[in-house]
């Protein structure tokens, strides 16, 4: 349920931030993506990557509205697929707190050097040089910045919440056997 939740949720900051571009990439994106890999099975996999895909459509064409040409989006694609994996390497069989940092450190770091680079390469918008490639990224730190501090904050509520309740009532079952 979280998982989907998470899915809700990630669609929803995509949109809510649109009025205000100093919070683009502050979105449920990646730890969606992540959690999704972690805690679902492989055959529900397609259900994020689907309606993300409708996601990055909708925005380019209604809100932004931009043609939209499927051919910009792979990398993105292939990359929310690769999120799921990573969350399944790192967080299926178990999960701790060192791998939940890990998971929220490479997931929104390989999608700024993925992204960036696919746009370096890709778009005309920078020179093909050494140059161009670090202006390229030296533009999308704020983004980075957004995309990273709200996958932690995610994931950290996400994995974190069912520990605290579990050792809550853990706590709450050994203080009642105390008073007996």
């Amino acid at each position: 349920m979280i998982a989907y939740l998470l899915l809700l949720l990630a669609v929803l900051s995509r949109v809510l931030v649109l009025p205000h571009p100093e919070w683009m990439n502050f979105s449920a994106e990646g730890a969606a993506l992540l959690y999704f890999g972690a805690r679902r099975p492989w055959r529900e996999m397609v259900t994020p990557l689907a309606v993300l895909m409708a996601t990055d459509f909708c925005l380019t064409v209604y809100a932004y509205h931009y043609p939209f040409h499927w051919q910009s989006y792979v990398t993105t694609w292939a990359w929310y697929a690769a999120a799921m994996a990573l969350g399944w390497i790192l967080l299926s069989a178990k999960t701790t707190f060192a791998r939940v940092a890990t998971a929220a450190l490479l997931g929104p770091t390989s999608f700024f050097v993925v992204s960036n680079y696919a746009v370096w390469a890709g778009s005309g918008m920078y020179p093909r040089t050494l140059a161009g490639l670090s202006a390229c990224y030296a533009a999308a730190i704020p983004f980075y910045r957004n995309d990273l501090a709200s996958t932690a904050i995610l994931l950290a509520a996400a994995f974190g919440a069912p520990v605290l309740v579990r050792r809550m009532q853990a706590q709450g079952v050994e203080t009642a056997a105390v008073r007996k």
